[in-house]
């Protein structure tokens, strides 16, 4: 019986290197393309933003927020860690860890698909009481992402290392922490935008 590729043992899945500087401008890419889409969100009406597809769906509006609860925590958790270390001479080539790579992956898009997964219950917006002021505070924080991104171009990115939602005590690299917060902004844009408003 073969294995499915899900479940293909971490050793064993490829891991993921390239060019600092490509890395950083195609994750940019990403992030002015989720502002694109959330500006569009903003010409809905509050109805609009509200409307679910069936009751244990998400909104618009949760999907967003839901963005907005883990960019309270990886936003300020990359710039502490970015202000902890002096700019260096950063290597041209990043090489993903094994488990930020993991991670990395879970949350990419593929061929327009996203793969469904649980949420942890305190980032799960459902049945939330949201505004469209919801979308200005995800404004914010991608122009925040945008800003440290750039930055980023002066330091290490294999190096330095910060903790992840799940558990403080587990570090990866902040090459691998910017792909997956980026990753997870494309995976819920994708989300909100598939809502049949």
């Amino acid at each position: 019986m073969q294995q499915r590729k899900d479940f293909e043992p971490l050793q064993k899945r490829k891991i993921m290197q390239t060019d600092s500087t490509i890395l950083i401008d195609e994750l940019l890419k990403i992030v002015s393309d989720a502002r694109t889409s959330a500006l569009k969100f903003k010409e809905l009406t509050p109805q609009q933003l509200n409307l679910k597809m069936h009751p244990d769906s998400w909104s618009v509006l949760e999907c967003i927020e839901h963005l907005n609860l883990y960019g309270d925590f990886y936003l300020p958790e990359i710039e502490m860690r970015m202000l902890q270390h002096p700019k260096t001479n950063r290597t041209s080539t990043f090489k993903s860890g094994m488990l930020g790579n993991y991670f990395a992956n879970l949350m990419q898009v593929k061929q327009g698909k996203i793969k469904k997964m649980k949420t942890p219950k305190d980032k799960n917006p459902i049945n939330s009481n949201l505004t469209p002021l919801t979308l200005e505070r995800f404004l914010k924080q991608l122009e925040l992402l945008k800003s440290l991104l750039n930055q980023a171009r002066s330091y290490d990115l294999i190096r330095i290392r910060t903790g992840i939602s799940l558990s403080p005590l587990i570090k990866i690299r902040l090459g691998d922490t910017f792909r997956f917060v980026v990753f997870h902004i494309e995976r819920h844009i994708v989300q909100a935008e598939n809502i049949r408003y």
